[in-house]
């Protein structure tokens, strides 16, 4: 008879990847069938209670609480391997890379081992994410903050104070940037050319970023703006800086914008920004519609809607301008098989499962103009979903908002949440389509569409008689540490049609569904208002910041706080990197690391950040 036991600590941190790590080493004891390691966010509570393993001890616990249960064959055995519990957490820890290899605790010490360090790659959890961004700033770091359920009065603080220091903050929540070839979180492997990025849209800049490499192009540098970059509250700081850099930047012919749908007042100024400098800009706000916006200049600036229209035009804008494509693949929409069609007449509705929040918004926004109604966890005017439960009628969810990541790795990393969650949408008789994205790229999961099978498989048995229709997109390049070909064909393989690209998938989506075929949005080519000569050697460097200039000029050298898996990937890229053994103040216990924080800043200069512990 199995047996579920529990432990709650109260107010102790212990970061994503440790957690995972825990959870395997405690699945591999002998008779344990199932085991949860966990923070006690709301989110994971409800991800224990559907796999059976929410005790009721577990049911108390508070986000800053780590929770631990198993499910064992008898009592004894899952005493034993609580009873491990502190030799596991040793063993599951980020340890330093080779051995007697020196890990510092403070970004202070850090700086000191890698002389000419110019960038923070910050990524600890979103509440401890201010006091460390603080003191890289403090040592002269440009920043890119992966972490999110970072507060919005923090973003704008530390962007305010940044923007004074003539320094970058890409994020927080950035989850891509691409910098004179090296890629900085979850970033693709595509070749260098004439076309720089700015995104408040991390999956938004991968999936433009690689579709530009398919078309024959490249890509200068990809600047990630953070989420919210593009909100009335933080008013595109970051979106601006990265705007004018590129624009003064010798490696830049032409310029892509990036972002889910912005504020109309930002928007309305990000594009007088773009209409007045001296180089073509695109910029895709994907779900806003399309058009072009007249800056001071008079010089028009197309908006398009999706990342496939920006894609295309940016290629055929700097074909234009003199810079030769290579090989260049057809990105040809998928004809639906024969034997392929609306599952049946029950099956009607279209489920969108999605690590990228861009991929979803952009699916969410052809599928709304296809199919009608469709509930969202996204917002912009999609119907609520409540607490992202499990919806009724067409669904689109990002899986990597912040309601499913508190506490947790992000989809791209760990498969485990939409996994999951694919089973339970096979399982209803209504649904027809289930879309899903694939992202591949350095600091993603080694094997996405393998993770994924046999959930697929999985689906198709839970689902019976006549399973519904699997439609894929799979961002990336054959350049990737997971070659996009191969897991396509995997997909393939498995029965998953795959469209090349995400906006293609949502139409074909639509169509399985019974809906009408939604515009591509790429029906207006871009305005070539350059020469090549122009674009390419303008100087001109109105608003951008000579130490921002010199970070898309310089080779990185980076400090590295939070998850270890970051920093291998930047020195696999050759990167020189110094990892920080980063642990939260106080145990995790959020008011008294904000008391010690408050004395310590009493006491010492500012921008310093304290002694090695």
């Amino acid at each position: 008879m199995t047996v579920t036991r529990a432990v709650v600590r109260a107010s102790s941190y212990y970061d994503s990847v440790t957690l995972m790590r825990l959870q395997q080493a405690l699945t591999r004891l002998e008779g344990i069938e199932a085991a949860g390691a966990v923070m006690g966010t709301p989110t994971n509570k409800d991800l224990l209670r559907q796999s059976g393993l929410l005790a009721p001890e577990a049911a108390a616990a508070g986000p800053d609480d780590l929770v631990v249960v198993v499910r064992a064959t008898d009592p004894a055995r899952a005493e034993a391997a609580l009873a491990a519990l502190d030799s596991l957490l040793e063993r599951s820890r980020a340890r330093p890379a080779g051995p007697g290899a020196y890990a510092p605790r403070s970004i202070r010490t850090a700086v000191r081992l890698l002389p000419g360090a110019n960038l923070a790659l910050v990524s600890v959890a979103g509440r401890f994410a201010r006091t460390v961004c603080d003191q890289a700033l403090g040592a002269g770091l440009h920043l890119f903050v992966f972490s999110d359920n970072v507060p919005l009065e923090d973003e704008v603080a530390l962007k305010d104070a940044a923007i004074a220091r003539g320094r970058l903050v890409m994020g927080p929540d950035c989850g891509t940037a691409l910098l004179g070839g090296v890629a900085l979180g979850f970033t693709n492997a595509v070749r260098r050319g004439p076309v720089g990025l700015v995104g408040a849209a991390g999956t938004g800049l991968q999936e433009v970023s690689c579709l530009l490499h398919r078309l024959g192009t490249g890509v200068s540098h990809a600047i990630g703006a953070g989420g919210r970059d593009l909100s009335a509250a933080v008013g595109a700081r970051t979106m601006l800086q990265g705007l004018a850099a590129l624009q003064a930047d010798p490696a830049t012919a032409a310029v892509v914008l990036v972002s889910k749908p912005p504020d109309p007042e930002v928007a309305t100024k990000v594009l007088a920004a773009a209409a007045g400098g001296p180089k073509p800009v695109i910029a895709a706000f994907v779900g806003a519609g399309t058009g072009a916006a007249a800056g001071a200049s008079g010089a028009a600036v197309p908006v398009v809607g999706t990342l496939e229209a920006a894609a295309r035009q940016a290629a055929g804008l700097v074909a234009q301008l003199g810079w030769p494509l290579d090989s260049p693949e057809e990105l040809v929409e998928p004809s639906l098989p024969p034997a392929v069609g609306c599952p049946d007449r029950g099956r009607r509705y279209v489920r969108g499962l999605f690590a990228g929040g861009t991929l979803a918004a952009e699916a969410l926004a052809l599928l709304s103009a296809s199919l009608g109604e469709v509930r969202s966890n996204l917002g912009g005017g999609s119907p609520p979903l409540p607490e992202a439960e499990r919806g009724r009628g067409h669904v689109v969810l990002d899986l990597g908002a912040d309601e499913f990541t508190a506490g947790r790795l992000h989809p791209m990393l760990d498969p485990e949440l939409r996994n999951r969650r694919l089973v339970e949408e096979a399982r209803d008789p209504e649904v027809a389509v289930i879309l899903f994205d694939v992202v591949l790229g350095y600091g993603t999961h080694p094997d996405p569409a393998g993770a994924m099978l046999p959930a697929i498989a999985e689906a198709r048995t839970a689902a019976g008689g006549r399973p519904p229709v699997f439609v894929a997109s799979v961002c990336g390049t054959d350049q990737d540490p997971q070659p996009r070909a191969e897991q396509v064909a995997k997909l393939r393989d498995a029965g998953v049609l795959v469209a090349p690209t995400n906006a293609a998938a949502a139409r074909l989506a639509a169509r399985l569904a019974g809906g009408a075929v939604p515009d591509s949005g790429d029906d207006h080519p871009a305005p070539g208002r350059h020469g090549r000569g122009a674009g390419a050697a303008s100087t001109a460097r109105a608003g951008a910041h000579p130490d921002l200039l010199r970070l898309l000029g310089e080779p990185l050298r980076v400090i590295n706080v939070g998850l270890e898996s970051f920093a291998d990937s930047l020195k696999s890229q050759g990167v020189e990197v110094v990892h920080v053994a980063w642990s939260p103040p106080a145990g995790g216990n959020l008011r008294l690391a904000e008391l010690l924080t408050r004395l310590e800043t009493d006491r010492r200069p500012v921008g310093t950040d304290g002694q090695d512990g």
